[in-house]
Formats: structure tokens, C-alpha cells, sequence
């Protein structure tokens, strides 16, 4: 079937943008009221240290600014994100990122400002100014900074040598998406294609052993070539984070990530703990998928090949609307009518269309309903998909409609909590409804592949990484045998004995842009396994604990990301949540084995 044109998808499918502006004239008009507005900003520098009243007026007027900046940014990226040949909002999307860049430009001097206030004066600001507890925790965040900021020319000295101290990141970036080219290889059909990230992600799924094999060799032998380049870029990323630790006084660059998003190291610490502990469990999933195969030889290309056939599930649009909010229906009415506004109200644009962005995302602003945007196929895996999303938008939902602004989004540490919660409870409705053997062990390989893809696979990156930073503190240099012997030793310490050891899969980590990004995988990892504790309190507990889930979905930002957590019945500074996800994973690989022994 042919891939649909732009004009030619039925307008029920598309989301409906005019509820953020009427059409592109009003978008330009509110462009150059934002853009003159951005302007008067500048003048809020020294005005906001004078008193507490107008320390609060300059945070509103700053804020004001980038709530209706949101608007227009949101209305030009998803006009582009549709039809991504369409030069015009093309040219909406450039010109409202360099406005977004002119907006942080301007209003940078907002942090450094209220450090320099004093903490006895600014005790005496909001003590003077009752409507300063609106931006109470904001400035808390700001102000906990104090003792790792340095003096205003010294940070600006750093944030002056940021281009400088990003080249790595950007060397790593260019040589593997633009000068790095695969070799060829022969696809299932016998067809000589060259390989490419999207034909290895499919590849190495492949039923034909020769061709996952063929695909492997081919994409490591690549990164092979360049693997000293790459153990360069890496080293030297790593030597930034480090630096920039060390100077604001933090005792590694662990703590000052983790910092950064109030996340205190235990949760780390604990995650790392405790997947360590229960590493036996990955071993028998490991080991049973090399019984299923009938290999006498597991190797790390093998471990991405379906273990079941597809199942009989395909649902329209419609259909997986339905069987969505019933799957969804333990989270309560006022939660399904939520979902079922998105579902109907041209909130979703729906199907695959010509020049459109491939995946699929929730969006929106805070001003503006929680947009999603998919790419369906009338499968099981898009059903999967619409409550990911749905998960994502609710929460938006929840959070804009239940907090000011100030507070009205919410850190990457708990984003995916609630998407992942989603997916979780339609897997249980799964579980509870379905009879026949082979759907039920697709459904809990779906399960089993998703936990081994995330839990321990994003645990096991984060073990390299605190590894990496903590060589590199220690004056170790960061070669590629160095990472190539610690890679390998640990891919095999996770994935046991069922894998035979060695191999090409040691230079793995040469092809992980999340390396780069400081201390973020880990958050995959805790998200995952908070968000199957909760899948089983909604599902299985008392009305105040899903009262609790809902809760933390209306907290946006107006606490520390903990906080809120354990408000939703979940500690993340201790192991329960984490024991709850492995017993969860312990039953479910129980019934895998069981029907598959039958």
C-alpha cells in the first residue's frame, strides 16, 4: 500500500493546530510580539536583586516570556514535523530556534543574579514579599548551587570554554553519522544492501543466523577501524565532565550530575546493587533463549531474534482505542476521560504520511493540549506505542492543569515513569484476558525483552560509565584496549555463561551516543522498574495507592523528583522498588518457561 501524501490523509487523523493559533498569520504575529518582548528582558538584570517585589515581578515577566515563546515554538515545530519537505514551516522551525536561542542568550544572567544575592538579604526578600512562595522551590534549586558556583567571571570563564569542551561530543557525532559508511551485506532475501543503523536494528533480528552474523561482523569491523578515534572522543568527553566537576568543588562528575537533577547518589548506588544481585535472573532468560534456539553456541547477535512468531493481535485505530481504555481502565474514570478527549478530539495525528518524522512523541506546551504524533500500523506494537504516549500525555495533562507554570513540566528522571507504567498495565490486561498459549508468550517475551532491554541493559552502561569517569579521575588513560577489556568483561559478567565469551561485542561501547551525555542511562533503568512497582499497585492495590499514582502525575516539577516518587509509594533511595520489578520479572519468566516447556 502506498505511503499516503500529506493532503491525501483524512483530516479525523491529523491533530488539529488551530487550537494553538488560527492560522500562520496569527503564529507571526505572536512570533514578533515574543521576539520584541525577549528585547525588554535585558533590563531585568539589575532590577531583580533590588527587592523582593522585584525579584518576583522579573521572574514573572521572564517566565510570562517563555510560556508564549512555548506556543510558538510548539505550533512551528509540529507544522514541520508532519510534512518535513514543506519549506515554509521549514523556515517557521529555524527562525524560532535561534528566537529560543536569543531567549536563553538574554535571560542567562537570571541564575548567577540570584546568587549574588546574599542569603540573609534574599531570606529578607521573600519574607517581605508573601507572593515569592510561588517561586520558593525555584529558587531553592538555584540557591542549592551556592557552595559549587563560582565567582561570576570564573563561570564565565567555564561556560566560555564550552564549545571548546563539546568538540569531542561533536567529533564523535560527525564521524559516526556523516563520515563513518558501513560495508554490504546480504539481506534476507540474498540482496547486497549496505548496512545502515536501521538495517542493522532489523538484521539482527533476523530468523537466519548467517545474516544476523553477517550484519554483526559488518558493524563492528567498522567501528573497529576507528575505534582509537573513537576512544579519543570518549576520553576527551569524559575529561570535560570531570573537569567541570572538579572546579565547581563536587566530589566526581556522578555527584554533580545527579546533583543537577536532586537525585541523591543512593539511587545509583542502589540500582547498580541491586541489579547486580539479581543478575542469576538474566543468566536463565539468557540461558533459555539459547535452549529455544538450539544453539550449541550462543553469541551476542543472537540475543535480538524474536523467541515467538507474531501473534494473531492487529487492531485498527479504532479498535486499539477501545482496547486501550480498557486496559487503562484501573487508573480510575477521571483518568480514561482524559483519554478519551486525546483519542478524540484530533489530538493524535495518526497515520504514516509522506516526509513525515518517523517514531512517535507527546508533545505540546503548557498552554496547548498534550499532542502526540505516530506512525500506525495496525499491530500490536502500535497498540503498545498509543498507550506509551497516552501515558506521557495524561501526565502532561495532570501536571499543566494541577500546577502554575513555574512547575508545569517534569524532569527526564520521572518522564518516563508514567509511559512505562501504561505500557505495563496493558501487558497485565493481556495477562488477565488472554487464554491462548502462543499470544500469551508473545505478550510476556514482549515483557522479558523490554526488562533485559532497559533494566539491565541501561544498569550495565551506567556501570560503565561511573567506570570510565572514575579511570579517567584516577589518571588512567581511557584507550581502546583500556575500554575494549572492561567492556567485554562486563558484557560477559551481565549476559553469563550461556554467551560465549569474547568477541567483537567488547567494542560495543565505541557505538553509544549516550555515553556522551553524562550520567543520563541510569534514569532508563530506575524508570523501568518504578514503573512496573506502580503497574502492580494500580493494577492490584488499594484505591489509595493508585489516589498515590495520580498524585504524582499532577506534581509536575514542584518538588525533587524523590520526593515525588515516594509520594507515589515508590523510594527509589531504597531496593524495594527494585526487588517488587525482579519478582514481577521472576513470575513472568516462570510462565515463559512453563508454556514454552509445554
Amino acid at each position: 500500500m502506498a505511503i499516503p501524501k500529506r493532503n491525501e490523509v483524512p483530516e479525523e487523523l491529523t491533530w488539529d493546530l488551530t487550537r494553538i493559533f488560527k492560522n500562520d498569520q496569527d503564529w507571526e504575529n505572536a512570533y514578533e510580539n515574543v521576539k520584541n518582548d525577549i528585547d525588554d528582558l535585558a533590563s531585568l538584570k539589575e532590577k531583580l536583586v533590588k527587592s523582593g517585589k522585584d525579584l518576583y515581578e522579573s521572574l514573572t515577566e521572564i517566565l510570562a516570556v517563555k510560556r508564549r515563546l512555548e506556543n510558538v515554538y510548539v505550533y512551528a515545530t509540529m507544522s514541520s514535523d508532519v510534512d518535513t519537505s514543506d519549506s515554509h514551516y521549514l523556515g517557521y522551525v529555524a527562525r524560532v530556534q535561534s528566537l529560543a536561542s536569543q531567549f536563553e542568550a538574554t535571560t542567562a544572567f537570571l541564575n548567577p543574579q540570584i546568587l549574588s544575592i546574599p542569603e540573609d538579604k534574599l531570606t529578607k526578600f521573600q519574607a517581605e514579599e508573601p507572593r515569592l512562595s510561588e517561586y520558593k522551590h525555584l529558587i531553592e534549586q538555584i540557591t542549592r548551587k551556592r557552595p559549587h558556583t563560582l565567582p561570576a567571571e570564573e563561570e564565565k570563564l567555564v561556560a566560555d570554554a564550552g564549545d571548546a569542551m563539546s568538540s569531542s561530543e561533536s567529533t564523535f557525532n560527525v564521524l559516526t553519522n556523516s563520515d563513518m559508511e558501513y560495508g554490504y551485506v546480504q539481506d534476507e532475501d540474498g540482496q547486497m544492501e549496505q548496512l545502515s543503523d536501521g538495517l542493522y536494528s532489523i538484521l539482527i533480528q533476523s530468523q537466519n543466523r548467517q545474516v544476523r552474523k553477517n550484519a554483526f561482523d559488518v558493524m563492528y569491523a567498522t567501528y573497529g577501524q576507528f575505534k582509537n578515534s573513537l576512544a579519543s572522543t570518549l576520553s576527551g568527553v569524559v575529561k570535560a565532565h570531570n573537569y567541570n566537576a572538579r572546579v565547581h568543588k563536587y566530589d566526581s562528575a556522578r555527584d554533580a550530575s545527579l546533583a543537577d537533577n536532586g537525585v541523591p547518589s543512593v539511587v545509583y548506588d542502589t540500582l547498580i546493587k541491586e541489579v547486580n544481585s539479581h543478575l542469576d535472573l538474566l543468566h536463565r532468560y539468557v540461558a533459555l533463549r539459547k535452549k529455544i534456539l538450539g544453539l550449541k553456541d550462543l553469541q551476542m547477535w543472537d540475543m535480538y531474534v524474536p523467541l515467538t512468531g507474531k501473534p494473531s493481535l492487529t487492531y485498527n485505530f479504532d479498535q486499539a482505542k477501545e482496547e486501550a481504555k480498557k486496559a487503562l481502565a484501573p487508573l480510575g474514570e477521571d483518568y480514561l476521560k482524559h483519554v478519551d478527549y486525546i483519542f478524540n478530539n484530533r489530538v493524535i495525528d495518526v497515520v504514516e504520511s509522506k516526509n513525515k518524522v518517523t517514531g512517535a512523541y507527546s508533545g505540546g506546551a503548557y498552554d496547548t493540549d498534550p499532542y502526540e504524533l505516530l506512525n500506525w500500523e495496525n499491530n500490536v506494537d502500535s497498540l503498545y506505542t498509543l498507550v506509551h504516549e497516552t501515558g506521557h500525555s495524561v501526565h502532561s495533562w495532570y501536571t499543566r492543569n494541577n500546577q502554575p507554570y513555574v512547575y508545569g513540566d517534569y524532569p527526564i528522571f520521572v518522564a518516563e515513569i508514567a509511559s512505562t507504567t501504561n505500557e505495563n498495565i496493558l501487558t497485565e490486561y493481556f495477562l488477565d484476558h488472554i487464554t491462548d498459549p502462543k499470544t500469551r508468550a508473545f505478550v510476556l517475551n514482549y515483557y522479558l525483552d523490554s526488562f533485559k532491554g532497559t533494566l539491565f541493559r541501561q544498569t550495565q552502561f551506567a556501570e560503565f560509565e561511573q567506570f570510565v569517569h572514575e579511570a579517567d579521575a584516577q589518571g588512567e588513560p581511557l584507550t581502546a584496549e583500556t575500554l575494549d577489556k572492561f567492556y567485554g568483561d562486563l558484557n560477559q559478567r551481565y549476559y553469563g555463561d550461556a554467551v560465549e565469551p569474547g568477541g567483537d561485542i567488547a567494542k560495543e561501547w565505541a557505538r553509544i551516543p549516550h555515553f556522551y551525555y553524562n550520567f543520563y542511562v541510569y534514569q532508563y533503568a530506575t524508570g523501568f522498574a518504578a514503573a512496573t512497582a506502580l503497574a502492580n499497585k494500580v493494577v492490584h492495590g488499594t484505591p489509595e495507592e493508585r489516589d498515590a499514582y495520580i498524585g504524582y502525575l499532577k506534581s509536575g516539577s514542584s518538588d525533587y523528583p524523590t520526593e515525588i516518587m515516594k509520594r507515589a509509594g515508590v523510594d527509589m533511595t531504597k531496593p524495594d522498588y527494585l526487588e517488587d520489578a525482579f519478582k514481577t520479572f521472576e513470575k513472568r519468566l516462570d510462565e515463559f518457561e512453563s508454556l514454552l516447556n509445554a
